[in-house]
């Protein structure tokens, strides 16, 4: 496997990754990771090699420049990826990993997985690049690329957006197989990169059983969460493009019809906001909605996913969200109810199915509908009723792995 960071506080993505090593483990393989990460010195459960830097190459000391000038302000990228589609360090990242792929040799393995983060796809792009291990590549596609083939509102033409889909032509053609994390997502890239159905194959992210057996009811939880209160969580960063506008109006509006809730009822965020939704937020904030935007590790944050009244997933006021959110695998284990807030037509709401209830598209509509349903909750909560998922199936599917 080839992948950048192997360090599970880095975001989401890696923790997603990192899962799906556990799990190829888990059923048998022997799984060998080529990485980035040398400034991460926890020894893992699985073999691991650092990607050797070369200050030999012309890449690595471009890459230095461009850092040394973004000090005075003067930004080099933009104007790099438009004449050449990638960045200083893309290649060189690219020509690190292909290096230690020379090493290698395909017929010792069966399969050479390349995984990414963000927008990066540096891993497959080296081995698009070493077509000796064609034959047994499976190039995991987590996100859409380049960000014009994103759905609204998330799409732009970025910087060499022509290289990167001639990038992408390329590896669509030349992979023996096309992981995708989900249904929908496959279904919208196949409309960019047609004819590849049949290299499709599904691997949702993951529940691994360190997930399942997680019981760290000694940690200190943070102060500003009482697990006796009815508490709405939203753990993970607010992008521009999913607000919390609908929500927070929808829980105040709640608290307005439900005096008595004021007494007991929070709206947590845990997580980074987009700069332009914090005058907002703290308009709409009150005693009763929290947002800690300072980092808290994940076992922590797990810890409050599994305490929570309800987990709530925000998605983009769109008609169409094919992303599994890698929070997922986390909310179904901590096995409380999911509130969904997007678009009917979501990955989440594929998963959670058509007769899900706690589910509204996230605009200025649904506000009273939203804060019914959160009324609803609560009466439940205030009646001693436990309040649970219960959704064995989905854990089944988000364990289910084969190659």
């Amino acid at each position: 496997m080839l992948i950048e960071s192997i360090n599970p506080n880095d975001s989401s993505g890696v923790k997603g990754r990192l899962a799906l090593i556990h799990n190829l483990i888990k059923i048998g393989h022997e799984v060998k990771v080529l990485h980035l990460d040398q400034n991460y010195t926890e020894q893992p459960s699985f073999k691991t090699e650092v990607v050797k830097r070369y200050k030999t190459s012309k890449y690595y000391w471009l890459s230095k420049l461009n850092t040394f000038l973004k000090k005075f302000g003067i930004k080099l990228n933009q104007r790099v990826e438009a004449k050449l589609g990638f960045s200083f360090s893309h290649f060189e990242d690219v020509n690190r990993f292909k290096k230690s792929l020379q090493q290698e040799h395909p017929e010792a393995y069966d399969i050479v997985l390349t995984c990414s983060k963000a927008a990066s796809f540096r891993p497959h792009k080296a081995v698009l690049e070493s077509p000796r291990w064609h034959s047994k590549w499976y190039a995991y596609i987590h996100d859409p690329y380049p960000m014009y083939a994103y759905p609204r509102p998330y799409d732009w033409a970025e910087p060499g957006s022509l290289q990167k889909r001639a990038f992408f032509l390329e590896l669509y053609a030349k992979a023996a197989k096309l992981v995708y994390p989900s249904e929908l997502l496959a279904q919208w890239m196949e409309s960019y990169y047609p004819n590849n159905e049949h290299k499709r194959l599904i691997i949702p992210h993951q529940i691994t059983t360190h997930l399942k057996t997680n019981n760290h009811n000694t940690i200190k939880l943070p102060s500003f969460f009482d697990e006796n209160n009815f508490n709405l969580l939203h753990a993970g960063s607010l992008m521009k493009q999913r607000p919390p506008f609908v929500l927070m109006k929808a829980f105040n509006k709640f608290l307005s019809n439900n005096s008595s809730a004021k007494e007991n009822a929070r709206l947590i965020f845990i997580g980074g906001a987009f700069e332009g939704h914090k005058n907002k937020m703290h308009v709409l904030k009150n005693d009763n909605i929290i947002n800690h935007d300072a980092y808290i590790q994940f076992n922590i944050v797990f810890q409050l996913q599994k305490l929570a009244s309800v987990n709530v997933v925000i998605e983009a006021d769109t008609w169409l969200s094919p992303f599994l959110p890698g929070k997922i695998p986390h909310l179904v284990v901590a096995n409380k109810p999911i509130l969904h807030i997007g678009p009917t037509t979501s990955e989440t709401m594929r998963l959670l199915g058509k007769n899900h209830e706690l589910h509204t598209p996230n605009n200025e509509k649904s506000i009273n509908c939203l804060a019914k349903k959160i009324e609803a909750m609560y009466k439940l909560w205030e009646t001693e009723q436990e309040l649970v998922l219960n959704r064995k199936d989905l854990e089944n599917y988000l364990m289910n792995l084969s190659l």
